[in-house]
């Protein structure tokens, strides 16, 4: 790479014309033109300069020009300024200041990281690595030796940032033609410029390109080839230099003239550029022999060079500043070869190579910055660019709720899936499902994954089911970490004096004792207002020290991502070193932690920050409560959880894309995808763009906690409700055979029953009722299974609109893929272009006791509520905590309208019980619990993972559904 230095010995005549540019009094000139009066180097004279005032006219016009673009970018968002970062290593303060003369004039603002001349490949490339990241910084040009070049080190570069076009990627765009799409050498510019400005036409012409290497070699034949020219290439010791040099009109020098080299080898009026590094760093020296031109051209380009580079600057910036915005998606979608029979899922996930997720990020507007890639197909999402897309309008809101779950099974991911695939794929509408991450308990228990199913599916399914990106471990690990420090924290309480531990707690670090941050949040919720740690008087010391936690009164568990039945009771604390202090606690399952439902309901970083710190733990012996913020571990729970909050990108089998993001226990939290993957995606899909979420369970409970909470918190506003139903389990609700895992399906369910389908179809018109209270348009996806009849099919339909649903569509999705819900993406975007008259059932300031009977009545049909006294008590200390106006989230059975598992269909005259009452301040909401709840599965005789094995020779996964 050739860098663009001018040479100390060599700026006289360059700068003699920039006078002439002084008369607007432009700062850049006077501050070059005050540099005049050296020699030109090797007798060079003036009248073979080529900086004449149309020249540098034309430089000027450069810098004019770029910045009039700036300023227009800027006038569209005043903070925007874009940051050129150049390593140099060695000495070159003219340079420098060039740089930052022209840098200025265009609006620019530039860096320069100065290393010693010395330095290693590694030390260079360690800098590069650094303003890669650096979001501030926008380009990086590199002003070193030309020993130092490697091809290690030049595509080390990003080759967005790569303004003076060195990189692979760069090199291979011109190459192909995509010069626009590129950055190329303003060296190799700046030598076209020149000839061209000068007058000479290249078309025809012979070029030699003596001692250039890498990519100013390859970019300069690439340009002269486009303007017709024949180009030859050569090293200074071939030993057809002479005859080549007889030969050309035009000699391009990209290194330093040998000695031994005659100057009459170059015939008289050949025209002769000197863009060598060495040459345009001044380091050549007068005594060394020279070669200047016999044409209009003198040797430097490097004035010009350095104005192209900012020129490069700015035209990257507007190629920026444009993917910013908005833009329809260039999706390529993948196609389906769907076989019958419909093989297992992970046959089908494997028979599709899915896009690479670096690809399909770019065909849905995001730019490189803004995903983390995880493997080959799958990635997380920076939240930076809800800021970049903040003025863009959201896309339509669609959620898939479903009937009352049975062992059959509905299907609300695969709808989901088979919807956005309708959409996207086969009507050419924006689309985004957003599903949540399944917990490893039930993939190794017995309900297996859900990541969709047949050919409406995620891929790669295996990835999705397990592990994914850690999000599920890192809340494992902040939840078991605020667990520590409870127990922690009560044991030393109980073990030292005030003084001792106020000492420890603040303790003196290199003779400086001061609070920390979140010492000092404490200290100004205690009421006092001191910053110095040996101000406090001893009650305050006391007070500040001492959270006095009543252990039964604690409410965090620790938790674990597998189904472990034995640990549902347990006793802590048994070792010697505890000092006896033992207590009954358990462990739940990890996605019932608080802090997946916080993942699930925060907005930003410092949303989450803030509801991690106001979990409350446990009561203190007054009665108040004891928050994370109280025990000092918020800043770790967040930096535990900084990556967490990404939403993770993936596709389906069509190649349409997933947010894959938070998965709370949907019967104790609120059971839904994150709020920030939702948000994210309605920006990206646009205006006319849809994005389709899914409900845990039941309308009953997920739809109704959507609504009341999940939309509280983030307030969008729903579009649509899709409400997925299937004949047999629809035959179920009416009353057919229990069923039994493993066992055939009885010919209930695999027989034209129209009775059976009549009775269950309360079920959905119930669900329909529930839907309606919040006033959103229903559209009835019913999957079809191989089994149902077109009769038993017509039937549903026809009742589910009678029930008040706007449209009720047969899918196909599981056997055919989006295609067979083309039917669905339609009804749905029918209903999706009527008003939204969207309202919420409760207002949240009404009592907890009336909240909890409004939705019991409204929602599930009972006649009333029955508080246990513990229910009560805990309602009254709540209350009186300040925590009565959140909204109400239901700990109840998924299986029954009720709280009976077994009462199917639409139960009547049934009064709910409230066992117990408990708080998620953080996530922001109180849940009842309705009869016992268990928040830790336990695995079945046979689990699923007797199937589940790897091929250790492929590497693949076997027997995952």
């Amino acid at each position: 790479m050739t860098h663009i230095h001018i040479a100390k010995n060599h700026l006289g005549p360059a700068l003699q014309c920039l006078p002439t540019l002084a008369r607007n009094e432009d700062p850049v000139w006077p501050k070059l033109a005050a540099k005049k009066g050296r020699e030109p180097a090797y007798g060079a004279s003036s009248a073979a300069c080529c900086w004449t005032e149309d020249s540098c006219s034309f430089i000027r016009d450069i810098i004019q020009n770029s910045k009039e673009v700036l300023s227009l970018l800027q006038g569209k968002n005043p903070a925007f300024k874009p940051v050129l970062a150049i390593i140099q290593a060695g000495d070159d303060n003219l340079m420098q200041e060039v740089n930052q003369n022209l840098a200025e004039e265009a609006g620019l603002n530039i860096t320069h990281i100065c290393l010693p001349a010395d330095s290693s490949e590694d030390e260079i490339i360690d800098e590069i690595l650094k303003i890669n990241e650096d979001t501030r910084i926008h380009g990086l040009a590199l002003q070193i030796s030309e020993t130092s070049f490697s091809n290690k080190i030049l595509n080390a570069l990003k080759p967005e940032k790569d303004v003076d076009g060195v990189t692979d990627v760069n090199l291979g765009k011109l190459v192909r033609g995509d010069a626009h799409e590129c950055f190329v050498s303003p060296v190799a510019r700046a030598v076209i410029e020149l000839l061209e400005k000068s007058g000479v036409n290249l078309d025809g012409k012979k070029i030699l390109v003596i001692g250039a290497h890498g990519s100013l070699e390859a970019t300069l034949q690439c340009l002269f080839q486009r303007k017709g020219s024949m180009t030859m290439s050569s090293q200074w010791k071939t030993p057809q230099l002479q005859s080549k040099l007889h030969e050309a009109d035009i000699v391009i020098l990209g290194s330093p003239k040998p000695e031994e080299i005659p100057l009459s080898w170059i015939q008289p009026g050949t025209t002769v550029l000197n863009c060598s590094h060495d040459f345009l760093s001044g380091k050549l020296g007068c005594s060394s022999p020279g070669v200047h031109g016999t044409g209009p051209i003198a040797e430097d380009v490097s004035l010009l060079a350095a104005a192209l580079r900012i020129q490069n600057m700015v035209s990257s910036r507007r190629r920026w500043f444009r993917e910013q915005q908005y833009r329809r998606w260039r999706l390529h979608c993948l196609k389906l070869q769907p076989l019958s029979p419909v093989p297992s899922d992970i046959e089908i996930s494997r028979a599709q190579t899915p896009k690479a997720v670096d690809i399909l990020a770019k065909e849905i507007g995001l730019l490189a910055d803004e995903i983390e890639i995880y493997g080959k197909s799958k990635a997380k999402v920076r939240l930076s660019l809800l800021e970049r897309l903040k003025d863009q309008a959201d896309g339509k809101y669609v959620l898939v709720a479903g009937i009352t779950p049975t062992p059959l099974g509905e299907g609300k991911s695969t709808v989901t899936i088979g919807l956005v695939q309708a959409l996207t794929a086969h009507l050419n509408v924006n689309s985004f499902a957003c599903l949540r991450q399944p917990s490893q308990g039930p993939t190794f228990g017995v309900k297996g994954g859900a990541a969709g199913g047949g050919y409406a599916q995620v891929i790669p399914m295996e990835e999705f089911n397990l592990h994914l990106t850690g999000d599920i471990h890192a809340i494992t690990a902040a939840n078991n970490l605020l667990a520590a420090a409870i127990d922690t924290r009560i044991l030393h309480e109980n073990t030292q004096t005030d003084k001792a531990l106020y000492n420890r707690l603040v303790a003196s670090v290199n003779g400086v004792r001061e609070f920390s941050k979140i010492q000092l949040a404490r200290l100004k919720k205690l009421g006092i207002n001191k910053t110095d740690p040996s101000a406090l008087t001893e009650e305050e010391m006391r007070k500040f020290a001492r959270l006095d936690i009543d252990p039964s009164t604690i409410t965090w568990q620790r938790v674990m991502d597998t189904n472990d039945r034995f640990l549902r009771k347990i006793t802590i604390g048994q070792g010697n070193t505890e000092k006896g202090f033992s207590r009954q606690a358990q462990f739940d399952i990890a996605v019932a932690s608080e802090v997946m439902a916080v993942l699930a309901l925060t907005d930003s970083l410092t949303d989450m920050k803030e509801r991690l710190g106001r979990m409350v733990v446990a009561s203190d012996r007054n009665g108040q409560p004891v928050t994370t913020g109280d025990l000092g571990v918020t800043g770790a729970l967040t930096v535990l959880m900084k990556d967490a909050i990404k939403p993770n990108l993936m596709q389906t089998l069509e190649g349409t894309p997933v947010f894959v993001h938070a998965g709370p226990f949907a019967n104790i939290a609120h059971g839904n995808s994150s709020v920030l993957a939702d948000k994210i995606a309605l920006k990206l899909v646009g205006e006319e763009g849809y994005v389709v979420t899914e409900a845990g369970f039941g309308a009953d409970i997920g739809m109704e906690k959507f609504f009341n909470i999940k939309c509280r918190a983030s307030g969008l506003v729903p579009s649509v409700v899709v409400l997925v139903a299937t004949v047999r389990a629809l035959k179920m609700h009416g009353g057919g055979p229990s069923v039994t895992a493993g066992v055939p399906l009885k010919k209930e369910y695999t027989e034209e029953n129209l009775q059976l389908v009549a009775d269950g179809c309360c079920n959905l018109e119930k669900q329909i009722q529930i839907a309606q209270l919040f006033g959103v348009p229903v559209v009835v996806a019913l999957n079809v299974f191989r089994t149902d009849t077109r009769a038993e099919i017509d039937l549903v339909c026809e009742l589910a609109k009678r029930a008040g649903a706007f449209n009720a569509v047969p899918c196909y999705h599981w056997s055919i893929g989006g295609k067979g819900s083309v039917d669905l993406a339609q009804a749905v975007r029918e209903a999706a272009s009527k008003k939204s008259r969207f309202q919420f059932l409760y207002d949240v300031q009404l009592p907890i006791v009336e909240k909890i009977r409004t939705i019991a009545q409204a929602v599930y049909g009972a006649e009333d509520i029955e508080l246990s006294p513990e229910a009560q008590s805990k309602i009254d200390r709540y209350t009186e905590q300040g925590f009565g106006n959140l909204p109400i989230c239901m700990a109840k059975t998924h299986l029954s309208l009720s709280h009976q598992p077994d009462k199917k269909g639409v139960p009547k005259d049934f009064v709910l019980p409230i066992s117990d009452v408990r708080a998620s301040i953080g996530a922001g909401f109180i849940y009842p619990l309705v009869g016992t709840m268990s928040t830790m599965p336990g695995l079945p005789t046979r689990p699923c993972f007797y199937d589940i094995d790897l091929d250790t020779e492929t590497e693949q996964v076997k027997g995952l559904f």
